[in-house]
């Protein structure tokens, strides 16, 4: 079968990646891909958000089945206009990815459906938001409303840095029309969790645990990012933690939205806040995480592509995944300025030993290819991924890795996988 993944980041390559080993596909197919990418698949130039024209291509190639990596296109409605055409796709509708490109539509869902959150405003204007502030006080959470790259959280220390950020939003200069509107949270103290499942609608699989590394400084420092690195497992989610993530936020969150009228198909991805094994849900996502994703492949044994035909063909039930005892670990190299304004187009070196190394996989995603050399091209560069018979293992290669790889003013986190340490794992 001819297998069509839509996006050319991080996430995408460990897609491409993940598929190609199935024995069911013949072909895979990335729009528009990246150099890492073009080793497994045939790279197409055609952008993630250009849907019709990337029916047009499914169409005329006799795609099988297409995997929707990025959350704009999924906002878009791609899996309804390819629906409409009878092709299968893997994704939420459009209607039900508002649960992540509306934060307001997902706080709502969440308080409707007693799925557990922070307590929460929405804001329009900034004279009730400023309010609000005041009488919740600080620390306090402030969220873009629409769809921000990751980027769109401000974690306020202060009623007057909240204040700043809620101005900043609304007036238009920091999100453009994603900070429109804008969510107001109580800030939740406790260690973050990534926790995902694919669903069919209505039966649901986890994924293996993990964990994401938001903030671009050691010790969670400085403003969030896309993702500076994830590993699995991740220890934090415990048994106990498993069994309430799944029956408090991802099945309320499905049958949620089936009651509204939008079933959800795809994978959910929750980031959850968990403390004295008590979760709350910071935020839904309608797509795999990145760069959760690339840990998450890695250490999965069983073959992806009947899962995901499962999911878009919504017969899902009866099936079960296989991981790999194994841990997996992803350093995210970033580019200079990461994540204001960053500098592209310099020259990457090492990229073919740290690909020699035992265990490691480097998957790219802000690279593109310019006179026979692989350079920057985005925010997120590459991300470094090592297999270890534990986490400390799994994070020792990963390192290793990345001290193959160099150019100019590269940055990374030098903390990824530590509070795995921390726990004694």
């Amino acid at each position: 079968m001819k297998v069509l993944v839509v996006g050319g980041g991080g996430r995408e390559h460990a897609l491409v990646w993940k598929i190609a080993q199935s024995p069911l596909v013949s072909q895979v197919y990335c729009t528009p891909g990246n150099p890492g990418t073009a080793s497994l698949a045939v790279n197409v130039p055609i952008k993630a958000d250009e849907i019709d024209k990337l029916l047009g291509f499914a169409k005329s190639e006799g795609i099988d089945l297409t995997v929707v990596g990025p959350e704009q296109p999924l906002s878009l409605g791609i899996v309804d206009l390819f629906q409409e055409y009878g092709l299968k796709v893997f994704g939420p509708s459009r209607a039900a990815a508002r649960i992540e490109a509306s934060k307001a539509f997902s706080k709502d869902l969440m308080r409707k459906y007693d799925i557990p959150t922070a307590a929460y405003g929405v804001f329009t204007e900034v004279e009730p938001a400023e309010a609000f502030i005041r009488q919740t006080g600080a620390p306090i959470v402030v969220k873009a409303d629409g769809l921000a790259a990751g980027k769109g959280v401000v974690v306020a220390l202060t009623v007057e840095e909240a204040a700043a950020a809620v101005r900043e939003m609304l007036s238009g200069n920091a999100f453009g029309s994603a900070g429109s509107r804008v969510v107001i949270e109580e800030f939740l103290e406790g260690e973050e969790a990534s926790f995902l499942a694919i669903t069919d609608g209505k039966e649901v699989i986890p994924l293996a645990s993990a964990q994401d590394h938001k903030a671009i400084f050691d010790g969670d420092r400085g403003p969030n990012t896309g993702g500076m690195g994830a590993y699995s497992p991740a220890p934090v989610v415990t048994p106990q933690v498993h069994d309430a993530a799944m029956e408090q936020v991802v099945r309320r969150a499905v049958a949620g939205m089936a009651a509204e009228g939008c079933p959800y198909r795809g994978v959910l991805y929750a980031g959850l806040m968990v403390k004295d094994g008590q979760v709350k849900t910071l935020e839904f996502n309608a797509r795999f995480g990145d760069p959760e994703c690339q840990p998450l492949l890695m250490r999965m044994k069983s073959d992806l592509v009947p899962l995901l035909l499962a999911v878009a063909e919504g017969s899902l039930a009866g099936r079960s995944i296989e991981w790999h005892d194994q841990a997996a670990v992803c350093v995210v190299m970033a580019a200079e300025g990461y994540p204001g304004e960053v500098t592209k187009g310099d020259a990457i070196s090492g990229l073919e030993a740290a690909d020699m190394l035992e265990g490691v996989t480097v998957f790219h995603a802000g690279t593109t290819e310019r006179d026979g050399a692989v350079v920057t091209s985005g925010g997120r560069v590459l991300g470094v991924t090592a297999l270890g018979t534990t986490v400390a293992a799994a994070i020792a290669r990963a390192y290793q890795g990345v001290g193959t790889i160099n150019w100019r003013g590269v940055q990374f986190r030098r903390d990824i996988g530590q509070k795995a340490l921390n726990r004694g794992v």
